[in-house]
């Protein structure tokens, strides 16, 4: 049930000056994002702002962009929530829709025990039939997906892989020790890929494929080809722009990045705003000197 290879992106949802979905915009970057080789779109998932859309919102947006895509490559849903029946409807919803996967994260705020952890994914999976990816980032769930838990959910049939975010990479390895080649591991940060991917990652669930997504998926497909040296390089380049990604709360600085490459995706919603001025500047020098803009 592996689900992709390569470099998947997290979708920024372009919004309507009002907040709506600007669903015209979403195929014009589901189109340039295929047009450069990404492997597999990630919709509604942080970076997707669910956290500020309703049900019915995220599961059309899912819907669209399976549209969209026509089977040309995988759309995984983010579904995840704090409760686990909410939890379990959405992920139906998403697999209704099309989905091909689910991306769950962590319960926040609740801090479940590793117990709950179990509990609460085991139950999800067994209400779906597509495959799940576990989403690790304790940064904001306040919830750490321990190894242990992680090797007893990759028991479960549909339960295949997980985002690993938590920027511990001796918990990646460890991950990597007890689940073996068939679980799969996608770095969910981007100055992380090449050290995942050297731990037996699968690829990267990616913020910066949204600006750069040829450059992000040739950066793992020249790994997986044995060019280390041309994968390197492509990592270490992309440093600074990454560190201005994330210079505000992701996914400030992508939408601003997409809107200073004349996309239009809009702001962020409420409560996240745009980004401070010094911030902005320092965004466009870092895309400048990466060669995005003039």
């Amino acid at each position: 049930m592996s689900i992709f290879t390569g470099a998947g992106v997290a979708l920024v949802t372009p919004t309507h000056a009002d907040g709506s979905v600007n669903y015209e915009k979403m195929k014009e970057l589901i189109e340039f994002q295929l047009a450069n080789d990404t492997d597999a779109l990630i919709i509604c998932g942080t970076t997707g702002e669910a956290s500020t859309m309703d049900d019915d919102s995220q599961i059309e947006c899912v819907r669209y962009a399976k549209e969209v895509a026509a089977g040309r490559v995988p759309v995984i849903a983010g579904a995840g929530s704090n409760d686990t029946a909410h939890c379990i409807e959405l992920a139906q919803g998403c697999e209704k829709a099309g989905a091909d996967a689910v991306l769950l994260v962590t319960p926040y705020y609740n801090k479940a025990t590793q117990k709950g952890l179990i509990l609460h994914y085991t139950k999800i999976a067994n209400s779906i039939k597509i495959p799940i990816i576990l989403y690790n980032v304790p940064g904001r769930t306040g919830c750490n997906l321990a190894p242990n838990t992680v090797y007893e959910l990759s028991k479960v049939e549909n339960i295949v892989a997980v985002k690993e975010a938590s920027g511990n990479l001796s918990q990646v390895a460890e991950i990597t020790a007890l689940c073996g080649p068939d679980f799969d591991i996608y770095s969910g940060n981007d100055d992380q890929i090449l050290p995942i991917l050297s731990l037996g990652g699968k690829g990267v669930i990616s913020v910066l494929s949204n600006i750069a997504p040829k450059n992000t998926h040739d950066m793992v497909a020249k790994f997986m080809d044995g060019d280390i040296t041309g994968a390197i390089k492509l990592q270490l380049d992309a440093i600074d722009l990454i560190a201005s990604l994330f210079c505000e709360v992701n996914p400030i600085p992508v939408k601003a990045a997409l809107n200073l490459m004349g996309y239009e995706v809009g702001s962020c919603r409420l409560p996240l705003c745009d980004m401070e001025e010094k911030n902005l500047e320092r965004l466009r020098t870092s895309m400048k000197n990466y060669g995005l803009l003039k």
